[in-house]
């Protein structure tokens, strides 16, 4: 099996987003996945549609793009948690895995003898890593979260929008669950840092991960700019609080992203709008001074951009070497040559669909090059052959586990 993470096992005990898209990364990278769902039932997602995925006679599965998008490359097994048999066939799985990945509300696996004490009883060397909204302490401990209210929690949905005077303006949401995507980052990040120490140590590692936590952490630039200044960061649209010009312009036909980043950029940038003298005068040579100025800079811009299409801008702009875009859709990032020379888009099989097309993980290697194996599994498609495997109880067999 090829992958840099070949040699892991990964006992995946989560569901929704941040916990499966860890495990999904840990699954590109060539580790074994082997994703843990409720019997009958599966993961919530699973019932996530429409959009549901078609067969190969154009009928529609119950198989969710919200599923398929964060479990490719796993196994699929199911164990009822309530069941004294199953939570003993999955201690006996936990001996021959390297990390747990669980996102349950706090205390629940505990009930079932499957916490971070009880498996790392049987595995001491077992990296375990909780996943939850507010972590395993503190007040809020306790409560569920989802990702569009932690956005909002977190301070980011504060800084996302326009401002509250303009037109559409108020508090908005990112376009994606980006506080479950950089949880599950985070918990990639926290799981390969415990398998490098361990490999110092030989101890296994306990991880707990709040939703919170990280969507204050991804604060950033606008967080620092508070504690520095004391100002209140606020919706300011696309337009960046430290780096200037950055924004969305309107041409002639559309619209531009702009994002100029320094001094030397503005003055090629300045040049192909045929003000070559903004770079020399004062008020505009310098990002700082662009930042202070730019309620007199912003309308000048927007007015010579209006003067041409947007192929005539990305044309003059990208041979001046400043940065700028078009603001793609979906389907035109899939078409965009870039991305199909990097491969980003692949057909993988599916044991009900055929093959799936689905976009693949940015990581490259040389050495160890991935190798996507399948898209998501089927609702407890691996049960028999991890049973077979590992010399666990056959599914549906009563009584204790042989192993």
């Amino acid at each position: 099996m090829a992958g840099p993470l070949s040699h892991i096992r990964v006992l995946d005990l989560s569901r929704i987003m941040a916990g499966p898209w860890s495990g999904q990364i840990l699954a590109d990278l060539g580790a074994d996945v082997i994703k843990v769902e409720r019997a009958g039932e599966g993961d919530d997602t699973r019932k996530w549609g429409p959009p549901w995925a078609t067969d190969a006679n154009g009928e529609p599965t119950r198989e969710a793009g919200y599923y398929l998008s964060v479990n490719r490359g796993k196994r699929s097994i199911t164990a009822d948690l309530s069941d004294p048999a199953d939570q003993q066939m999955l201690r006996d799985l936990a001996k021959h895995c390297d990390i747990v990945l669980e996102n349950f509300k706090v205390g629940t696996l505990q009930r079932y003898g499957l916490g971070p004490e009880d498996l790392h009883a049987v595995n001491p060397r077992l990296i375990y890593c909780s996943v939850t909204g507010f972590g395993q302490d503190g007040p809020r401990a306790a409560d569920v979260a989802y990702d569009f209210m932690i956005q909002a929690m977190g301070g980011l949905m504060s800084v996302t929008g326009a401002p509250d005077a303009e037109p559409g303006g108020g508090p908005q949401k990112v376009g994606v669950p980006i506080i479950d995507i950089m949880t599950g980052m985070y918990a990639t990040v926290a799981v390969l840092a415990a398998l490098a120490r361990r490999e110092q140590s030989g101890e296994g590692e306990y991880i707990d991960l709040a939703m919170l936590d990280v969507a204050t952490a991804m604060l950033a630039n606008q967080g620092m700019n508070h504690l520095l200044s004391g100002k209140v960061p606020t919706r300011a649209g696309n337009r960046h609080p430290n780096i200037q010009p950055q924004d969305v312009f309107a041409v002639a036909d559309g619209h531009i992203v702009l994002a100029v980043g320094n001094d030397e950029q503005f003055r090629r940038f300045a040049a192909c709008l045929g003000e070559p003298g903004w770079a020399d005068d004062p008020d505009y040579a310098t990002n700082a001074a662009r930042v202070r100025n730019l309620a007199r800079l912003h309308p000048m811009i927007s007015e010579r951009f209006l003067s041409q299409p947007l192929a005539h801008w990305l044309h003059a702009l990208g041979q001046a070497k400043v940065p700028c875009g078009p603001i793609n859709t979906v389907p035109m990032v899939f078409d965009e040559p870039q991305i199909r020379h990097r491969g980003m888009l692949r057909d993988l099989p599916h044991p009900l669909l055929g093959s799936l097309r689905q976009v693949v993980s940015p990581l490259r290697f040389s050495k160890a090059p991935l190798d996507y194996r399948a898209s998501a599994p089927l609702l407890g498609q691996h049960d028999a052959e991890v049973r077979a495997e590992f010399g666990l109880r056959p599914l549906g067999e009563t009584g204790e586990d042989r192993a």
